[in-house]
């Protein structure tokens, strides 16, 4: 396209045979309990018919909120969507049907789609030993799809996913990615044939997607190809090791599905070289080099809203990419005490997740040996252009999806996705576009590969029953949203207080009560805290 100049000559490509060890992190199965069977008093339903009752909507589709309405549903499906009244004045009484299993009375009260969090791990030893840990955060912070990229493994995440969907156990509903190779007990393959024949492989085993890394040129095209044949969907974290040659337009001109996180826009857009200028005494087998570096790539690059900036958006615009920016888990680097002393991590994150994130040389993402003020400006910097990236592609039509890839860097399960929403909204979306990310854009993106209608992501009859019912308006006030609701004046007691938090979570037409899957998690808390008190 006209001034677009990202795409650099194969032969100066930067060819770097492993990328650094914590750039592929794996959560791993044989490290991971798998969730326990749901008890009885785990979640109510499904019921033969569920009415929510007089609550305001918000479907998903980016419209305004509505009501009052009460939702009819049936089984596992919302079977309609009904006026409940006229705005201002009492709810109509009578209204249809009226002989229901469970009632639930959401007057004053917001209902919106199951949440889709489009980047998950599930957690695995030293940080959560139990999947049931990362799964009860979720569903309590209104999360009831993920896609994990990976959850763990293939074999634990397969036999976890038909669990979750028979509703055996307490957990979202569960898309498997797997990386290239995991599972089928071969060596990684590095020719094209053989990229191809893990592909064939993984869709005969339950595996519903492909999360890549930035591969040679000839094995990306064969892996994508393949994928899109078989109906495979595809994510790709375009890791600094292999990003000078497999940048993020590239990947999507071989058919890329989604870009996560920022790597390789920038590179895709730097203005006077065709890698990165990284200092002499670069070693990105250092994360505090690794993370610390990227951040200033931020006025390396074209210019948002030049010539080139356009011709790059509108080029994936084009080809269909989505962007799943992940905003969240690099969020501490500009602010690192904020996450560090996060009001939740007291009740909610376990002892050996908080070690995890602390300083250390081995942990993934635990980069903090000496992080200064400089790194935290370079962050802030780069932030500004990557909201305008992210931001700039949603108002020409592009989709931009909901992550969090929590269990890293001081972000813990659900809480880090709810911070994901409020770093949307700084970065220029209206909170109507904010939950249409986090709602039917993430359903459209996994439904599409199969070429499949949505099941989810959107309040309409004849899709899945899986809702978010809230006390307080999330449009008016995110942190509303994290378990541990939001801190206001209490004008009757002149006392600071906090409001909010989910209060019920459905997913298949089950209804949880997400204050009781927040106490279930502050107990696995308190008995690790208590454990390593007595050891």
């Amino acid at each position: 396209m006209r001034g677009f100049r990202c795409l650099a000559p194969l032969a100066l490509a930067v060819v770097v045979l492993s990328p650094p060890p914590g750039a592929f992190a794996q959560d791993r199965g044989d490290q991971l309990k798998p969730a326990p069977n749901r008890r009885p008093d785990e979640g109510k339903g499904p019921f033969k018919t569920l009415v929510i009752r007089g609550g305001m909507l918000i479907d998903g589709t980016g419209g305004p909120p509505r009501g009052p309405v009460d939702i009819v549903i049936e089984g596992n499906r919302i079977a309609s969507v009904r006026p409940a009244g006229t705005p201002g004045l009492p709810l109509s009484p009578g209204r249809n049907p009226k002989n229901a299993d469970l009632e639930i009375d959401a007057a004053g009260q917001y209902i919106l789609p199951g949440f889709v969090d489009m980047h998950v791990h599930a957690g695995a030893k030293p940080k959560n030993e139990e999947a049931e840990y990362a799964y009860k955060l979720w569903l309590a912070h209104g999360v009831t799809t993920v896609r994990g990229v990976p959850l763990s493994d293939p074999e634990f995440t397969i036999k976890e996913k038909e669990r979750s969907a028979r509703n055996e156990i307490v957990a979202p509903r569960i898309y498997n990615y797997q990386r290239l190779g995991q599972g089928w007990g071969k060596p990684t393959p590095d020719t094209p044939e053989g990229a191809r024949e893990y592909v064939r492989w993984a869709a005969e085993n339950g595996i519903d997607g492909l999360k890549l890394g930035s591969h040679r040129p000839e094995i990306m095209a064969a892996l994508l190809d393949e994928a899109k044949k078989l109906g495979l969907g595809s994510t790709a974290h375009l890791d600094q090791g292999g990003v000078a040659q497999m940048n993020a337009i590239k990947a999507a001109r071989l058919g890329l599905g989604t870009v996560t996180h920022f790597y390789g826009h920038f590179e895709s857009l730097l203005k006077d070289y065709v890698v990165q200028p990284y200092p002499v005494g670069q070693n990105s087998n250092d994360e505090y080099m690794r993370f610390g570096q990227v951040a200033r790539l931020w006025d390396k690059i074209y210019p948002p809203g030049s010539p080139e900036w356009k011709a790059y958006l509108e080029e994936h615009l084009k080809l269909g990419t989505t962007f799943d920016p992940t905003l969240t888990i690099y969020s501490a680097g500009r602010d690192l005490m904020k996450f560090r002393y996060a009001p939740w991590h007291e009740k909610y994150t376990l002892p050996s997740l908080m070690a995890f994130y602390e300083p250390s040389r081995t942990n993934h993402g635990a980069y903090w040996y000496d992080w200064t003020t400089e790194d935290e400006v370079a962050w802030r910097n780069f932030y500004q252009v990557w909201f305008r990236l992210m931001n700039d592609y949603k108002k020409m039509g592009g989709r931009v999806t909901t992550g969090s890839d929590s269990g890293y860097i001081y972000q813990t399960y659900g809480f880090g996705y709810i911070n994901e929403f409020e770093m949307l909204q700084e970065a220029g979306f209206h909170p109507l576009e904010v939950i249409q990310s986090a709602t039917m854009n993430g359903a459209l993106t996994l439904s599409e590969p199969k070429k499949k209608p949505i099941e989810f992501g959107v309040v309409r009859a004849g899709l899945l029953a899986d809702l978010v019912i809230v006390p307080e308006n999330p449009l008016q006030n995110f942190k509303t949203l994290y378990g541990i609701g939001a801190l206001y004046l209490n004008e009757k007691t002149n006392k600071e207080d906090w409001k909010g938090g989910v209060r019920y979570t459905i997913k298949d037409g089950i209804v949880y009560d997400a204050k009781k899957l927040l106490a279930d998690v502050a107990a696995m808390v308190e008995k690790q805290k208590k454990g390593k008190a007595a050891s």
